[in-house]
């Protein structure tokens, strides 16, 4: 039996409409392929052991809520039938503000779910409109309410940095936000990835990106508003009231293994990664011909391994211990990256305090920009 340390994830891609910014695996408008997905989804979890112990599961999207009710209690039958959750163990879902209902909360309450991940984004009307969203404000606080009403943890996603956002229209977000008393709040930089619709407007002119130091100032802006508020800021874009991290995304920061199932769904088990197909149908065919639904597979040596846990690791504000990282992947850090780390520690972008590297208040605003001189 695998050991009870493994997370999993399963997605589902379906979305009443994609939005201009996202890059994830969805498909729009396609109600006709939810009986053929969830076949599909559990023949290939059949291919997985009997049972698998789990200490976090995660249904994601896309947007799971909006599946209809009966399709919805089927999935949630045949995902806690194939991983079961440790008694200790966190069960995620994400939602849509639109599409909550009492009904498909409550079947997710009972099957098990203890945190509920809402992408609001916003609450502003204009930023939601060039977001492409289909819900309002009011929508948020109607799913907040429900949600607190049925699950242990309530999160919410939000972005800033859209082109000509200012930074009060940023502080009405983060203050909406802290007045429906989430116990997690996820904040997000716009970014423009290719293949999206913002990508092709950005390319013809239509977009411009907001300038660096108002993106620079929003971030500093909800990391005062939220840490002053009780949140603790225990990774580069996440918050929680103490007790409430996102446990399942520890689990990828901290190097832990995990299961995945479902289109474009990606999996690290025994030091490979692999990726399924991201097109739905093609994900189903293969499937139900019995085939393996796997487009990429990346197997990672022991150098590689302890190069993806340092940048994962110094991803939470905590950093990393100089000790337990040589115990867990048999490389000392000065081994691994000493010219890199030299080079970050003068230009103050990393510091060591209590025998743990991580990252300074410069690092934490161009984080991104860091994790390549790791790999």
């Amino acid at each position: 039996m695998p050991p009870p340390t493994r997370s999993a994830y399963v997605h589902v891609p379906f979305c009443s409409h994609r939005c201009g910014y996202c890059n994830f695996t969805v498909v729009a408008g396609r109600g006709d392929l939810i009986e053929p997905y969830l076949t599909a989804l559990d023949r290939e979890l059949s291919w997985l052991p009997t049972e698998c112990p789990v200490l976090t599961l995660f249904i994601g999207g896309g947007t799971p809520t909006q599946i209809p009710l009966a399709p919805w209690r089927r999935l949630l039958e045949m995902v806690t039938r194939r991983f079961r959750l440790e008694v200790s163990g966190e069960f995620s879902i994400e939602a849509n503000p639109a599409d909550v209902d009492p009904a498909i909360l409550d079947a997710a309450r009972r099957f098990g779910v203890t945190r509920i991940s809402l992408g609001a984004q916003s609450f502003d009307r204009r930023k939601l409109q060039t977001l492409e969203r289909d819900h309002l404000g009011e929508d948020i606080d109607h799913a907040v309410a429900l949600a607190h009403d049925r699950f242990e943890s309530v999160s919410l996603d939000l972005i800033f940095g859209l082109p000509h956002e200012s930074l009060d229209t940023w502080r009405g977000d983060l203050q909406a936000a802290l007045s429906l008393a989430p116990h997690h709040i996820s904040t997000y930089g716009l970014t423009f990835e290719k293949g999206t619709q913002f990508w092709n407007r950005l390319r013809r002119g239509e977009l411009k990106p907001l300038d660096e130091e108002r993106q620079r100032e929003m971030f500093e802006l909800a990391i005062d508003m939220l840490t002053s508020a009780g949140y603790e800021h225990y990774e580069v874009s996440n918050f929680a009231i103490p007790g409430h991290r996102a446990r399942h995304n520890e689990a990828y920061w901290t190097g832990r293994e995990y299961y995945a199932a479902g289109p474009g769904a990606a999996r690290y088990l025994d030091r490979c990664r692999e990726t399924n197909h991201r097109s739905v149908t093609t994900y189903v065919k293969r499937v139900l011909r019995g085939e393996s639904p796997v487009a990429e597979q990346e197997r990672l040596d022991d150098e590689a391994a302890a190069r993806e846990r340092l940048v994962f690791g110094l991803r939470r504000l905590e950093g990393v211990h100089r000790l337990e990282f040589l115990q867990q992947t048999g490389f000392s850090l000065d081994d691994l990256a000493a010219p890199a780390l030299g080079k970050l520690l003068q230009w103050k972008l990393l510091e060591f305090a209590d025998n743990r590297l991580r990252l300074t208040m410069a690092g934490l605003m161009v984080s991104d920009s860091i994790w390549p001189e790791l790999l």
